[in-house]
């Protein structure tokens, strides 16, 4: 089963282009179907039945595991025996039997101006850690961008001058994102007096740093924003929160949809229009 595995993570990657957190997400339910099936002593692709995957369904579902996380190992399920089956390592599509639990959709919680400018002025000290969170939230709430791309920006990326940033996606995609004054502001005055001292003597590409002078990881800044949120009164903020809130802020203005596409770096503008609806909805709330 390893070897099928591993030949569909490589039609992800060479074929399809898809990001590594894309793959990575279909490695791990993959491996849930490899180690179940070991426990049932069946190692080989070519064993696996019907009634084994429908088994398989029925112990996440035992485990407790939330609806949109079983919904997800099933689509992962499907994809891969659809690859497989198209590539004449099994004899049948056993996917299209698996059907994925019903999820309740969710309207993406959102924050206000208001509540993103008191997040991104949290960090108001002096310090080139306070300097470096600030420019870092400050950033983030102007642009919209992903966290990936937040940490993956390079000093060379900032052009101070037009105010603009240059930000790559993890499909090394590329786009120009502009930002104002008071961020441009903010990132100056990090670059001036705060980079420079935690990076020290290192030759260091990144924008963004820790505080040993190396490129800020994703799990340093969830953790930093946790703490800001928490000190601003904002509960359940993710990155994604601000990132949902600025797109809505963008389509409320007035922006043009396939502005904010190019923008949110969204390769579908179907996954833009949801920012239309959420938007008409608060435009009548805030009417009442």
């Amino acid at each position: 089963m390893d070897q099928a595995i591993d030949a569909f993570i490589s039609y992800l990657y060479i074929s399809k282009e898809t990001s590594e957190n894309t793959r990575l997400a279909y490695y791990r339910d993959l491996c849930k179907l490899k180690i179940f099936m070991e426990e049932h002593r069946i190692s080989r692709i070519e064993d696996v039945g019907r009634e084994d995957l429908a088994n398989f369904v029925k112990e996440l579902e035992k485990r407790n595991f939330k609806a949109a996380t079983v919904s997800r190992c099933i689509a992962s399920v499907k994809a891969f025996y659809h690859f497989l089956y198209r590539e004449r390592m099994v004899s049948q599509d056993l996917g299209q039997d698996l059907h994925a639990p019903k999820i309740e959709k969710k309207r993406p919680v959102t924050m206000t101006a208001e509540e993103m400018s008191r997040l991104s002025s949290q960090p108001s000290g002096n310090s080139p850690k306070q300097l470096r969170d600030r420019a870092m939230l400050s950033l983030l709430c102007a642009t919209g961008m992903r966290v990936t791309e937040l940490i993956s920006l390079r000093l060379s990326d900032v052009n101070f001058q037009s105010g603009h940033v240059l930000c790559r996606d993890d499909r090394v995609r590329k786009r120009m994102i502009s930002f104002g004054q008071e961020t441009c502001g903010v990132l100056l005055r990090y670059v001036e007096c705060g980079r420079s001292e935690l990076v020290g003597e290192r030759a260091e590409e990144a924008l963004f740093v820790n505080c040993s002078g190396g490129p800020m990881s994703r799990q340093g800044f969830w953790k930093l924003l946790k703490h800001y949120a928490q000190k601003a009164g904002l509960e359940e903020i993710t990155p994604h929160t601000i990132r949902h809130s600025f797109a809505v802020q963008l389509v409320s203005e007035g922006v043009d949809l396939k502005t904010v596409q190019e923008v949110m770096g969204h390769s579908d503008i179907a996954t833009t229009q949801v920012y239309v609806e959420m938007s008409r909805s608060g435009l009548k709330e805030r009417k009442r």
